[in-house]
């Protein structure tokens, strides 16, 4: 099962806000999502807002962000926090 971080599409009539999920790809975009991470309104100043610790979980799962949703991810810096090896505590 290939998995995605994607855009689900949410609101009414020429007012779109979009769902930032998770899905298998071979779903539908309004499908069945396996987790939501959260929600981007490109009408309101592009106000995003996402649990970054799931996201970053996700990807290292092996999940593929849309091209949409990688930039969204590449201004809040999410992939620098990806790509931080991870520190273990000193031991004393």
């Amino acid at each position: 099962m290939a998995v995605k971080i994607r855009l689900a599409r949410m609101g009414r009539h020429k007012r779109p806000t979009y769902r930032i999920v998770v899905a298998d790809s071979n779903k539908a975009r309004n499908g069945k999502v396996v987790d939501i991470l959260g929600t981007y309104d490109p009408l309101n100043n592009n106000i995003v807002k996402y649990d970054e610790e799931n996201a970053v979980r996700w990807i290292k799962q092996g999940a593929v962000a849309t091209d949409t949703v990688r930039t969204i991810f590449n201004r809040s810096k999410l992939y620098s926090k990806v790509s931080e090896p991870v520190q273990e505590e000193a031991k004393s």
